[in-house]
């Protein structure tokens, strides 16, 4: 949707009144797909929503850490796409924009223009929580890669620093052993040529 967005959020040029009709077109051509496109999507969203409650069943530090925050960032899209992007879309696809309330004086209804740009900026806000998503989910796999590595690497240590300190610790009792028996033989020879 970003070459949608574009010129309704950054662009400093003011967005023609025809840029909306076509923008109105393609969200109703979206709002109007074949019911197996939604429940597609739907499905996805249970799947991808259900497995990281799975990962939280039995969790570890770097689960609580990566995969809660991944959670966290998940269900607010969730909320982003159920509140701001389902809403939207109905509302284009009516045509039927906030009309003035003349009991009301706070003017706080959304016209075409609003409405449209809202939906961009929850489009925009969609894609950078899910891309937050898979980077942590992609710094979790870093870490636990990591994780293995330096245990390897210690296992692998352990074992050679292992046979190391096995070896020189018998190289000193060896050495222990043989100075023992030349100490006594010293003493004793030197006890022979007193007497």
């Amino acid at each position: 949707m970003f070459p949608y967005d574009y010129p309704l959020l950054w662009s400093t040029a003011p967005t023609p009144e025809s840029y909306y009709a076509f923008l109105e077109n393609h969200l109703k051509h979206m709002h109007a797909s074949p019911p197996l496109i939604p429940r597609m999507l739907h499905i996805v969203i249970f799947i991808g929503l259900a497995g990281l409650i799975t990962k939280l069943y039995k969790p570890s530090e770097s689960n609580m850490l990566f995969d809660g925050a991944s959670l966290v960032l998940y269900m607010c899209g969730v909320i982003v796409y159920l509140a701001n992007i389902i809403k939207g879309l109905r509302i284009v696809s009516s045509g039927e924009y906030g009309t003035p309330d003349p009991d009301d004086e706070s003017d706080q209804v959304l016209g075409r223009e609003d409405s449209l740009k809202v939906m961009s900026a929850s489009n925009t806000i969609l894609a950078l929580v899910l891309v937050g998503v898979l980077v942590l989910q992609a710094g979790q796999w870093y870490a636990e890669r990591k994780e293995q590595q330096e245990v390897e690497d210690f296992n692998v240590k352990e074992k050679t620093g292992g046979e190391g300190v096995t070896a020189a610790a018998g190289k000193k009792e060896k050495e222990a052993a043989a100075a023992t028996p030349a100490k006594v033989t010293r003493q004793a020879s030197g006890s022979k040529k007193k007497q």
